[in-house]
């Protein structure tokens, strides 16, 4: 594995059995500082190559290679060991329901590190800060705001000051402000922090304006990659149909159906 990179997956293949392949073939590569996207409709197994990469799956083929270390070769301490130096921010934030602002970014400082009360708080204060939350520490999950309980939940994954940082939807059911506030904090916390980040996403617009580079995944492979621009001028049809939004293409807009003429022939009077 070359240095620069950060995560390295080569002809990996998964199913949950025989009968269901779910990932065929992958080749991936994860450059280090860079904020790349794993794109492609619901259901084409980008998920699950998110929690490859984790090393909650391992793979049926092929080799897995994440933060220098081949995940198949870790017994259970070691993967624990690997994942601290992950940040997870899951799909609507995840936050302990019953548990305060302040308290959700402390669970894994007092997790994986014995701090001293001061530090600890100025840790988390920190990390609030950073996403504009600070005043909002008092506060419980049912009073914020989706957007804001992203933030608190972005703010949970950098408290240990991840090398690694993955993302699972992280633009779902966000309003415009709270998109742009999500997205410029995804570029921001991994510039600053001089961290790596994969966001796994289908909102391929939006990803495409802050990240570096794309892989495009659907039924399983990659059938795309590149950069943002090379995405968006990309002639694979069925990556043109999913960039632009057309309705009709690979995924066709009418179910198949009989003869339409035939159909009014056969209605009741």
């Amino acid at each position: 594995m070359q240095q620069d990179h950060i995560v390295e997956i080569r002809d990996v293949s998964f199913g949950y059995d025989a009968a269901r392949p779910v990932l065929r073939d992958i080749d991936l590569e994860i450059p280090r500082g860079a904020v790349v996207g794993i794109m492609g409709q619901s259901g084409c197994g980008k998920t699950t190559l998110l929690r490859m990469i984790m090393g909650a799956l391992r793979p049926s083929a092929g080799s897995v290679r994440v933060l220098g270390r081949a995940t198949t070769e870790l017994d259970r301490d070691a993967l624990y060991s690997m994942r601290r130096e992950m940040g997870m921010l899951f799909q609507f934030g995840a936050l302990f329901t019953d548990l305060s602002v302040y308290e959700n970014v402390a669970f894994p400082l007092r997790e994986h590190a014995a701090l001293p009360d001061e530090l600890l708080h100025d840790l988390v204060m920190l990390k609030l800060e950073a996403v504009g939350l600070r005043g909002a520490a008092h506060l419980m999950p049912a009073e914020l705001s989706g957007g804001m309980a992203r933030r608190v939940a972005l703010a949970r994954s950098i408290a240990l000051d991840p090398r690694l940082i993955l993302y699972d939807e992280p633009f779902t059911a966000l309003d415009p402000i709270s998109f742009g506030v999500i997205s410029r904090l995804i570029r921001d916390l991994n510039d600053s922090l001089g961290a790596t980040s994969i966001i796994v996403t289908h909102d391929v617009q939006e990803a495409l304006g802050v990240v570096d580079y794309v892989y495009f995944m659907a039924a399983g492979r990659i059938i795309a990659k590149g950069t943002p621009d090379e995405i968006r001028s990309n002639h694979e049809p069925f990556v043109n149909q999913f960039v632009n939004g057309k309705r009709d293409g690979p995924v066709p807009f009418h179910y198949p159906a009989s003869d339409y003429a035939a159909d009014l022939e056969l209605a009741p009077v």
